[in-house]
C-alpha cells in the first residue's frame, strides 16, 4: 500500500512485512481497505487480517498482535467511507467481529479504553533524554549494568533470534504464565521484518551469557518496543535497563522522534510505573468495534485459570500450548 510507504502516521505495523509474518505464521488472510480520490489515487486505508476464534467464527482485526494501528488518511472526508465500507463488507460476509485498534470517528459502536500506551520523546542529544529518566529507578540501574560489565549487542543472524532470544522468551513467558510464540514466529520475524530493515533485536550479555533481549520495530521516525525477555537468575545485573537504553540511544543517533513502549493493561500498575520511570508520557489506548460485541470484562477468565498451571510446567509445555493456541489470542 503506497500510503504505508509515505504517510507521516505510518508505523512498522502498516508495512507489508508485518502482515506477511502474521499470515505465514498463523495462516491468516490479509487485505486492505482503501479510499480513493477521483483520479484513483489512494488517500486513506487500513490493513486488515482475518483470523478465526476457537469456534471457527471469522474475525477481522486491524491488526492482530498489534498494540496500535491508526487509519492512514490524507483526506478526513474519506475516512467515514472507508470505515463504512469495511463494516458493510463484514456484515455481508457474515463476519462475527470487526475490531480496529485505533479510535475511529463516527463508528457505530464507538470506542473503548483497553489499556494505556507510553511514549518517550527522543532527541539528538541522548544525554538530555537520559536526564529525564527517574534517578533511582532507571538511571541508577543503567549505571549498575555498565559497572557489572553488561554488554549489549544487536542480533546479526537468524540464530541470534531463534536460539538466543527464543530461549529467553520461553523462560519469560513461563514466568508470566502465558503461552509462548513459536520458534517459527521468530524465524519469520527475522526474514519478514528484521532483514528488510523494519526492526532489530538487542541482546544483553553478562560474563559471556546472554541474559536479556528485546525486539524493536522501527519506521518513519518511530521506534516501537514489541517484545522483551530475560533470564530472571541474572536480574541483579539489570540487563533489561541496558537493553532499553541501547535502543533509546540508537533512536536518538538516527534522529528518531519517539519511542513507543507498547500497550500496558490498566491494572498492571508495576509495568506502568516502570515505563513512566523512563520519562514516557502515558495516554489512553482506545480500540473501535465496528461489528459484534465489545470484549467483556471477564474475557480473561481462561487466561487466569491457565496462568498458574503454565508457571509450574516445563518449558516444552509452555511452548506446545503456544504453538497450538496462540493464534486464537489475536
Amino acid at each position: 500500500m503506497r500510503l504505508a510507504a509515505s504517510h507521516p502516521q505510518a508505523l512498522a505495523f502498516h508495512q507489508p512485512g508485518w502482515t506477511d509474518l502474521l499470515q505465514d505464521c498463523y495462516g491468516f488472510r490479509g487485505f486492505a481497505v482503501v479510499g480513493l480520490t477521483a483520479d484513483g489515487s489512494p488517500c486513506a486505508g487500513l490493513p486488515v487480517v482475518e483470523a478465526r476464534d476457537p469456534l471457527r467464527r471469522r474475525r477481522w482485526i486491524s491488526l492482530p498482535f498489534t498494540d496500535h494501528c491508526p487509519l492512514l488518511s490524507d483526506r478526513p472526508a474519506v475516512d467515514d467511507e472507508v470505515v463504512e465500507s469495511l463494516r458493510r463488507r463484514a456484515v455481508s460476509e457474515g463476519v462475527a467481529r470487526v475490531e480496529v485498534r485505533t479510535t475511529l470517528r463516527g463508528a457505530p459502536s464507538g470506542d473503548e479504553t483497553v489499556g494505556v500506551i507510553h511514549e518517550l520523546e527522543l532527541q539528538r542529544d541522548h544525554d538530555e533524554v537520559f536526564r529525564r529518566f527517574h534517578k533511582s529507578q532507571v538511571r541508577a540501574n543503567i549505571r549498575r549494568a555498565e559497572r557489572d560489565g553488561v554488554v549489549v549487542r544487536t542480533a546479526t543472524c537468524e540464530r541470534d533470534v531463534t536460539d538466543g532470544y527464543f530461549r529467553l522468551h520461553l523462560r519469560t513467558r513461563r514466568r508470566l504464565g502465558v503461552p509462548a510464540q513459536s520458534r517459527r514466529f521468530f524465524r519469520l520475524l527475522w526474514s519478514r521484518v528484521i532483514q528488510p530493515g523494519l526492526g532489530f533485536v538487542t541482546l544483553a550479555e553478562a560474563h559471556g551469557t546472554t541474559v536479556a533481549g528485546a525486539v524493536f520495530l522501527h519506521w518513519n521516525g518511530r521506534l516501537i518496543y514489541k517484545f522483551g525477555a530475560s533470564d530472571e537468575r541474572f536480574k541483579r545485573f539489570r540487563p533489561n535497563h541496558a537493553v532499553m537504553w541501547e535502543a533509546i540511544r540508537w533512536g536518538c543517533e538516527r534522529d528518531y522522534a519517539m519511542l513507543d513502549f507498547g500497550r500496558s493493561d490498566l491494572d498492571d500498575s508495576g509495568l506502568r510505573a516502570f515505563k513512566s520511570g523512563w520519562g514516557a508520557e502515558e495516554r489512553p489506548l482506545r480500540y473501535t468495534t465496528l461489528v459484534g460485541a465489545t470484549p467483556q470484562a471477564n474475557a480473561g477468565t481462561a487466561g487466569a485459570v491457565l496462568r498458574p498451571l503454565l508457571r509450574r510446567c516445563p518449558l516444552w509445555v509452555c511452548r506446545g500450548v503456544g504453538a497450538a493456541f496462540y493464534r486464537y489470542a489475536a
